[in-house]
C-alpha cells in the first residue's frame, strides 16, 4: 500500500472513522470458533451439575414462579409462560422454549416431571405437543422444591440479556435433579447423555456418601443401584454401569418387558408391556411389521398395539408350533425391543465442562446444598438479628413508656428531628426509633408488651441455633440429610427399571456372588443353573426328586458342576467352542426348563451345544484340553488359546462329516486317559501318545469304538478310582489301575458288565470316592449319591443299583459335586423282587456289602 494511503487511513482514524486491520485468519476463526464454542457448550447445551438444569430449563422454572403458576394454582396458558421466557430472559425462538417445556411435562422423559401439563403433551409414538395457544401449564409438585428459598440469597443472580432484570445463576434445588432426571445435549465438539435414577436409591447414595466420604463405587452401587427409566424395561448386567459410574462414560443395554399368555387350542401370545427409553413406539411397530411381511421373523399371526392411557400394550399372538423363545431372541436382535443406551456424564462444574463420575456429581451437590443452607441460614440469622434489634428498641420503649410519650406529644420538631431526639435521650438508633413511632396505639397494653418479650426471647433462641448452624459443619449436613428424607417421604416411589444379573456380555464379578452352581443343558438346547445344594445326597436306590420339567421329545443332555465365577467353555456339534461366564447362565427353579442357549450365545444355523467345560479360574498345572470325539477321535490343544473368544465363537476342531465332539476335558501333560464305550469297553494309555496341535486340527484315532459311540472320559489327575453307570442304573468304582495299560487306537478292555438288565454304558468318570453323584434320568429326574456308598468292584462286574427308574426311563447324565455334609433322610426303595425295604442313610460302618449286593455285584 503506498505510503500516502497510509498515512490517509491513520488521519482518517484520528478523525474518527473505520480503521480496517489485517489480522490472521486462521487466529481469527480459532478464537472466534472457541468463543461460539464456550458460549454453546455454557449457555445452551450442558446442564449445571448443581442443579442438572440447561438456562432454558432453568429460566422456565424462574418465570413459572415468578408468574405465581406454582402447583397450588390453576394452569395457565403455554403461549403465556413461553413469552414471559423469551421476553425476559432467553432472547431465542419460542420453538425451542416450548420444546424444552413439553419435554419438562412428559412422564415417558423425565422420570420426575418437572411441568404438569393440561393438554397434549405428545406422545411415545413421537407425535408432537398441541400448539402452545391450547396447552396449559403450571410447576409441578417435586420443581417447587427446585426454586425453594431463592428468595433467601441462597444463589448468586446475574443481569438478564437487556439488562432489565435479574435471574438465577443456578437453583437451589432441594434434589439432586441432574440424577433424577438426567440430561441429554450435543454441543460443539462434546454431547451428555446422562441417564435418570430413583429418588429413594439416590438418596441413600448422597447419604452413604456424607456418612463415608471414601466410599467406593461398588458400595455406592449396593445403595444407587443403577439408571431408572421412566419407561421401565430392563437393563441387562452391571459392566456398563459400574463403567459409567466410575469413569462418567459407559454403555448399557436395555431390554423390554414382556409376558407370554397361553391361548386356546394351544397357541400362544406375547405381549410387551414396557419398551426401552426414548424408543419411538410407532417406529418399534412399523419395524416389527417389517420383519414378520419379509418373513424374517416367522411364526407370528397377529400384530397389534393396544396401548392406552393404562400404558404400553403390545399384542402378538403366535402359530400353534412356533417357539417363543426363539421369537423374542430373534426380536430382541433385529428391533428396538433391545436398544443400548450410551452413557455420558458431562455436566458444567464451576462454569467449566467435565466429565463426571457418580461420586463426583454427588460430591458436587452436596457441595451446592452445604452452600445453600449456609447462605439460607446466614439470611434467616440476618432478618433475626435485624428484628431483635428492633425488639429491643421496642423494649426499652415500653420501660420508658411515660418519657416517650411525652417527648413525642411535647415535640415540635418533623420525623427526623424526633427520631434524633429520641436516639439522643433513650440510646435507640435510627431504626429502633423510626420503629417506636410507627408502633400503633394498641401495642402499648401489657398483653402486647408480653408478645413482645416472648417474641424476642424466642429470637434469642432462634439466632443461637441458627449461629450453632453455621459453626457446626456436621449440622449443616445434617439438615441435607433431613431435606432428602423429606423428599423422598414426599415423592420417592418403587423401581421401575429391573437389572438381569444373567448377560453374556456382563463380566462385572465384583458384584456377583460366588457359589457352587449345577448347569442343566437339554437336548432341545434349555440351559439353566441353580445352587447345588438344590439337591441333598440320597442313598443309593432311591427314586429322586424332580429336576427339570421336560417334553415328551426332550431329555438332560449335559450336567456339569462348576463355580458362578468359573469361564465356562460351549462346544457345538459343529466343532466350534464359545465363551461366558458361571454367572452368565440364567438361574431358574429346580423343575423350570431354562432359557434356551440361543439367547445367550449366537449360534450359527443347525448349531446346537454339544458339551460343556467348566475353566478352572487357578490354571495353574493344566497344560491342555482334550477333545475326545463320537467316533474315538482325540486331540490336545494348548488350553491358552481359548482365553479370548468373541461372541461369534472359535473353531475347536475340524470333524469328519459322521462325527461329533463329545467331551472335552483340561489335562496336566503327564494324564493317563480312559476313554470307553457304549459297549463296556474301555482303553487306557498316556497322554504323551497325543502330539500337541493347533485349534483347526482334526486329531488322530484314540479309541476303537467297534461300532459303538465314546460314552465316558477318565483322567488320571481326576481321581483313583472309576465310576461306571449303565443306562438302566447299576453302577460300581473300579480301580483305576485294574485297567491295562495299552497304545491309542485299540478296543480296550471290559469296564462293565453289560447284561439286558443293565443296559448299555452311559457313563465313565474319574472320582476320588469322597464326592457325591448326580445322576439324572430321561425323564429328568435326578438323585444325589454319595460315592463313599458305592463299593470298589472288579472290573468284570455289573455293579449295584443306584437309582430306582420310572418305566421306560433311562440314566441319561452324571456329573461330580461335593459332598453334602447334612443328615439325610431314609428313602424307600423297590428291589428286583418288588419287596419294599428301607437303606440306612449311612453306609455299612464296617464297609461290607449285604448278600443281595454281593450277588447283583458278582452275578
Amino acid at each position: 500500500m503506498p505510503e500516502k494511503n497510509t498515512e490517509e487511513l491513520e488521519n482518517q482514524g484520528e478523525r474518527g472513522h473505520d480503521v480496517i486491520e489485517d489480522v490472521e485468519i486462521s487466529k481469527e476463526m480459532k478464537e472466534s470458533f472457541l468463543d461460539y464454542s464456550m458460549s454453546v457448550i455454557v449457555q445452551r447445551a450442558l446442564p449445571d451439575v448443581r442443579d442438572g438444569l440447561k438456562p432454558v430449563h432453568r429460566r422456565i422454572l424462574y418465570a413459572m414462579n415468578t408468574l405465581n403458576m406454582t402447583a397450588n394454582t390453576a394452569h395457565k396458558k403455554s403461549a403465556r409462560i413461553v413469552g414471559d421466557v423469551i421476553g425476559k430472559y432467553h432472547p431465542h425462538g419460542d420453538t425451542a422454549v416450548y420444546d424444552a417445556m413439553v419435554r419438562m411435562a412428559q412422564d415417558f422423559s423425565y422420570r420426575y416431571p418437572l411441568v404438569d401439563g393440561h393438554g397434549n403433551f405428545g406422545s411415545l409414538d413421537g407425535d408432537g405437543a398441541a400448539a402452545m395457544r391450547y396447552t396449559e401449564a403450571r410447576m409441578s409438585k417435586i420443581s417447587m422444591e427446585m426454586v425453594a428459598d431463592i428468595n433467601k440469597e441462597t444463589v448468586d443472580f446475574s443481569p438478564t440479556y437487556d439488562s432489565d432484570g435479574e435471574e438465577p445463576d443456578v437453583l437451589p434445588s432441594r434434589i439432586p435433579n441432574l440424577l433424577l432426571n438426567g440430561a441429554m445435549g450435543i454441543a460443539v465438539g462434546m454431547a451428555t447423555n446422562i441417564p435418570p435414577h430413583n429418588l429413594s436409591e439416590t438418596v441413600k447414595a448422597i447419604d452413604a456418601v456424607m456418612e463415608d466420604p471414601d466410599i467406593t463405587v461398588p458400595e455406592l452401587m449396593e445403595h444407587i443401584k443403577g439408571p431408572d427409566f421412566p419407561t421401565g424395561g430392563i437393563i441387562l448386567g452391571r459392566k456398563g454401569i459400574r463403567q459409567a459410574y466410575e469413569t462418567g462414560r459407559g454403555s448399557i443395554m436395555i431390554r423390554s418387558k414382556y409376558r407370554v399368555e397361553e391361548l386356546s387350542q394351544g397357541r400362544k401370545r406375547i405381549i410387551f408391556y414396557e419398551i426401552p427409553y426414548s424408543v419411538n413406539k410407532a417406529n418399534l411397530l412399523a419395524k416389527m411389521a417389517t420383519l414378520i411381511k419379509d418373513k424374517a421373523i416367522q411364526g407370528i399371526t397377529y400384530l397389534n398395539d393396544e396401548s392406552n392411557r393404562e400404558g404400553v400394550r403390545i399384542v402378538m399372538e403366535l402359530k400353534k408350533d412356533a417357539q417363543e423363545d426363539v421369537i423374542l431372541n430373534q426380536l430382541f436382535r433385529l428391533t428396538p425391543l433391545q436398544s443400548s443406551f450410551g452413557i455420558n456424564m458431562l455436566a458444567l462444574e464451576r462454569g467449566r465442562p467435565k466429565q463426571l463420575s457418580l461420586k463426583e456429581i454427588i460430591v458436587d451437590y452436596i457441595d451446592h446444598q452445604v452452600d445453600v443452607i449456609v447462605r439460607k441460614t446466614k439470611y434467616d440469622l440476618k432478618k433475626a438479628k435485624e428484628r431483635a434489634h428492633i425488639l429491643e428498641g421496642l423494649r426499652i420503649a415500653l420501660d420508658h413508656l411515660d418519657e416517650v410519650i411525652h417527648m413525642i406529644r411535647s415535640s415540635h420538631k418533623d420525623e427526623n428531628g424526633l427520631n434524633a431526639d429520641l436516639c439522643e435521650a433513650f440510646g435507640f438508633t435510627q431504626i429502633q426509633a423510626r420503629a417506636i413511632l410507627a408502633m400503633q396505639l394498641r401495642r402499648l397494653s401489657g398483653l402486647e408488651r408480653e408478645k413482645i418479650e416472648n417474641e424476642y426471647q424466642t429470637l434469642l433462641e432462634t439466632i443461637a441455633d441458627l449461629e450453632d448452624i453455621l459453626a457446626n459443619h456436621d449440622r449443616v449436613l445434617q439438615i441435607i440429610k433431613e431435606d432428602l428424607e423429606e423428599m423422598d417421604r414426599r415423592y420417592g416411589d418403587a423401581r421401575r427399571t429391573e437389572i438381569s444379573e444373567s448377560y453374556v456380555d456382563m463380566e462385572d464379578e465384583d458384584l456377583i456372588p460366588r457359589e457352587d452352581i449345577i448347569i442343566t443343558l437339554t437336548e432341545s438346547g434349555y440351559i439353566k443353573r441353580q445352587p447345588v445344594d438344590t439337591y441333598h445326597a440320597q442313598n443309593r436306590g432311591g427314586k429322586g426328586i424332580k429336576s427339570v420339567t421336560l417334553n415328551e421329545e426332550d431329555q438332560v443332555d449335559t450336567l456339569l458342576s462348576m463355580n458362578t465365577h468359573n469361564p465356562l467353555l460351549l462346544f457345538t456339534n459343529l466343532g466350534r467352542v464359545y465363551r461366558i461366564k458361571g454367572y452368565n447362565i440364567p438361574n431358574a427353579s429346580r423343575t423350570a426348563k431354562g432359557l434356551p442357549i440361543v439367547n445367550i450365545v449366537e449360534l450359527q444355523p443347525d448349531e446346537k451345544v454339544q458339551t460343556l467345560l467348566a475353566v478352572p479360574e487357578d490354571k495353574d498345572g493344566f497344560e491342555s484340553l482334550l477333545f475326545v470325539t463320537k467316533n474315538g477321535i482325540v486331540k490336545r490343544t494348548s488350553v491358552k488359546e481359548f482365553d479370548t473368544i468373541n461372541r461369534n465363537g472359535k473353531i475347536a476342531i475340524t470333524l469328519k462329516d459322521d462325527d461329533e465332539l463329545k467331551y472335552v476335558k483340561a489335562t496336566t501333560g503327564s494324564d493317563e486317559i480312559i476313554i470307553a464305550g457304549n459297549n463296556g469297553k474301555a482303553v487306557r494309555f498316556d497322554e504323551s501318545q497325543i502330539r500337541m496341535s493347533g485349534r483347526t486340527a482334526a486329531g488322530v484315532l484314540g479309541f476303537n469304538t467297534d461300532g459303538g459311540q465314546v460314552v465316558g472320559v477318565a483322567l488320571s489327575h481326576e481321581g483313583d478310582t472309576v465310576l461306571c453307570v449303565s443306562e438302566n442304573g447299576y453302577g460300581k468304582r473300579s480301580s483305576f489301575a485294574d485297567f491295562r495299560k495299552t497304545a491309542r487306537g485299540k478296543k480296550g478292555v471290559r469296564a462293565l458288565r453289560i447284561t439286558e438288565k443293565t443296559g448299555d454304558l452311559v457313563s465313565l468318570l474319574s472320582v476320588h470316592g469322597d464326592e457325591d453323584a448326580l445322576i439324572v434320568s430321561s425323564t429328568g429326574i435326578m438323585i444325589r449319591i454319595h460315592l463313599a456308598d458305592i463299593g470298589v468292584y472288579g472290573r468284570n462286574t455289573q455293579g449295584i443299583k443306584l437309582i430306582n427308574l420310572d418305566e421306560g426311563a433311562k440314566v441319561n447324565k452324571i456329573t461330580l459335586v461335593n459332598h453334602d455334609e447334612e443328615e439325610i433322610e431314609e428313602i424307600d426303595v423297590v428291589d428286583d423282587q418288588g419287596i419294599e425295604e428301607k437303606f440306612a442313610v449311612e453306609s455299612d460302618p464296617d464297609g461290607q456289602m449285604n448278600v443281595e449286593e454281593e450277588e447283583i455285584a458278582n452275578s
